[in-house]
């Protein structure tokens, strides 16, 4: 298999459909391979079934060209940071060997379980790469290159480290977000992410764009190799 691999995780069905999916789609389209792994299946939501939000979650895969996997934590609003948690994604960083990592971002904000995801998703890439963990054996150690965290829903307040005009593919982010039925249905989510993006966009000079937020420093030959300006205003 050619390309490089990306893995996304999100804590519930269509979380990284909503805070990331241009930006996976973009990589696709460039001929890398995207792994969507998402750590329930929103059991606690007052709209839809656990069965009904992972078939979304599966046609919005699809529809963008990405694998998806599923593991179980107890369920929606149970996902706890604890070591043991973090070893089981290590084991399937591991398996899928990524080179870049997206998890959402590690400010507390309007869902517990979109922390507690990023901070098992740094200890589980930190984790990766230690051959002496016994809990991770036989699987052979693995470095992420990249760890990047992503907003879900909140867009204010927020300065982004690195932005990406996402213009050309917006009609496939609405698409992949639209296939969440049972949630854009009772609030206006696929708005919320249009405007964010509008405003970024804007900000950036273009007509739309999607921030991430780095974990550590961006590594560059020259900095002349930066050739893209966000300095629009």
């Amino acid at each position: 298999m050619t390309g490089m691999n990306i893995l996304a995780i999100g804590p519930h069905p269509d979380d990284i459909e909503f805070g990331c999916a241009p930006l996976l789609i973009k990589e696709i389209k460039k001929g890398n391979h995207v792994k969507m792994l998402v750590l329930s299946k929103g059991e606690a939501g007052s709209s839809g079934t656990p069965d009904s939000r992972e078939q979304e979650a599966r046609a919005a895969a699809r529809l963008m060209g990405a694998d998806i996997d599923f593991m179980h934590f107890a369920g929606d609003c149970r996902l706890q940071h604890t070591p043991e948690n973090g070893f089981r994604i290590a084991a399937e960083i591991r398996k899928f060997r990524p080179a870049i990592v997206l998890a959402p971002h590690t400010t507390e904000n309007q869902h517990p379980d979109h922390t507690a995801a990023a901070r098992l998703t740094r200890d589980a890439c930190r984790f990766a790469r230690y051959g002496g963990l016994e809990a991770l054996q036989p699987l052979p150690v693995h470095k992420v290159d990249n760890l990047f965290f992503y907003n879900i829903t909140q867009h204010v307040g927020y300065k982004p480290d690195i932005v990406v005009d996402i213009s050309d593919v917006m009609k496939e982010w609405e698409a992949a977000m639209n296939c969440h039925h049972s949630q854009v249905k009772h609030k206006a989510y696929i708005d919320l992410q249009q405007t964010g993006a509008r405003l970024l966009g804007l900000a950036i000079g273009t007509e739309y764009a999607m921030g991430l937020f780095t974990n550590d420093p961006v590594r560059v030959d020259e900095i002349s190799d930066i050739i893209l300006s966000s300095r629009n205003f």
